[in-house]
């Protein structure tokens, strides 16, 4: 069904640069709805698409549209607002691929949990286009709140990183922590043992998320940082059993 170079149905490319484009995964009948799958890493160049892969063609299998999106990263092209630019325009280049995007889930692993959540709200205030709109957000482990990871160091200074400065309150049209509240309900999905991304990311998004009279909920699960994108998993069924409460 896939090979070390992506899908049997095929790379997309959504800009000319080699990091952007797209692994489109079909079922073998109606789609149930599209998943954009964002890896993480860091938001480093050195981790790639591969990482969502596995959780591309368990969506597959379960009947899902996967979108295993590449983008530019830090030592490849990447950064602000490079990396942002590429989430943004490879989301929106689903409206030429022939799917039905009245359900289009964004699914991301610790960096990309923060991409995932971001490009909910990506077309606010005068902000990146959104021809296609996100309808939902699975954030697994993810960097929510750039200014506390900042602070916590997560990454080895990534945050700092990304900006090309500390994160402050200027930069909210980056920081899901500071986009409060978002149109769309978001699952925090949350490894209990993780120490690369500290649960509290996901717990005082949600919190502050309901306070401004958002709709989130906090998803905790056994085990490590990883253990969210192992489609073997507990944690992994537990997503896919909130998938099927959207399509």
């Amino acid at each position: 069904m896939t090979t070390s170079d992506g899908p049997r149905d095929g790379r997309v490319d959504y800009g000319s640069d080699p990091s952007q484009f797209g692994e489109l995964y079909l079922p073998g009948g109606r789609p149930r709805g599209v998943v954009v799958v964002i890896h993480g890493g860091f938001w480093q160049a050195q981790y790639d698409r591969t990482l969502g892969q596995p959780l591309a063609v368990s969506l597959q299998a379960a009947g899902w549209a996967a979108w295993n999106l590449e983008y530019r990263r830090l030592g490849n092209g990447g950064g602000t607002p490079a990396t942002f630019d590429d989430v943004s325009a490879g989301i929106d280049k689903l409206a030429d691929l022939d799917l039905d995007l009245s359900t289009v889930v964004t699914l991301g692993h610790s960096a990309g949990g923060h991409l995932a959540t971001w490009a909910a709200g990506r077309g606010r205030d005068g902000g990146w286009p959104d021809r296609v709109a996100v309808t939902a957000v699975i954030s697994q482990a993810g960097v929510l709140d750039l200014r506390a990871a900042d602070a916590d160091g997560l990454g080895g200074g990534a945050a700092e990183a990304l900006l090309g400065h500390r994160p402050t309150a200027t930069d909210a049209p980056y920081d899901p922590q500071q986009q409060l509240p978002l149109d769309v309900p978001v699952w925090c999905v949350h490894g209990q043992d993780d120490d690369v991304v500290p649960p509290s990311q996901s717990a005082a998004y949600v919190e502050a998320a309901r306070e401004a009279g958002g709709e989130a909920e906090l998803v905790e699960v056994d085990g490590d940082h990883f253990v969210v994108i192992d489609p073997e998993s507990a944690a992994w069924t537990r997503t896919l059993e909130i998938l099927d409460t959207l399509g």
